[in-house]
C-alpha cells in the first residue's frame, strides 16, 4: 500500500511539473521602426569595419613583421658597431700616431 501511495505522488508531481514547463506560444515579429532600421544599419557597418580591421591586424601578424624588424634593428646595430670601432681607431691613430 505504501509503494502505491509513493508512486501516486511522484506522478501527480511529475503531472504538476510538466504542467509548469509549458512553452508559451510565441507573438508575432513586430515590425521594424525608422530608429530600428538605423540602428541596425549602424551596428551592421561597426561590425564590418571592426572585422575588417581585425583582418588586416591578422594579415600583418601572418607576416611577421615585427619578427623581421627585430632582425633589421640587430642587423644593423651590429654593423653600425662594426664601423663605429673602426672609425674610432681611426680616430686614434690621428691623434696617437705610433713610430
Amino acid at each position: 500500500m505504501n509503494k502505491l501511495l509513493v508512486i501516486a505522488v511522484l506522478v501527480v508531481l511529475l503531472a504538476f511539473n510538466a504542467e509548469s514547463f509549458r512553452v508559451p506560444r510565441q507573438t508575432a515579429e513586430e515590425e521594424e521602426g525608422t530608429l530600428t532600421k538605423i540602428t541596425g544599419t549602424i551596428k551592421s557597418y561597426y561590425d564590418y569595419s571592426v572585422d575588417t580591421a581585425s583582418g588586416y591586424l591578422e594579415d600583418i601578424k601572418g607576416l611577421k613583421l615585427e619578427e623581421k624588424a627585430m632582425n633589421l634593428y640587430d642587423e644593423t646595430t651590429k654593423a653600425v658597431g662594426t664601423y663605429a670601432g673602426i672609425i674610432q681607431d681611426q680616430i686614434y691613430y690621428l691623434f696617437y700616431p705610433q713610430q
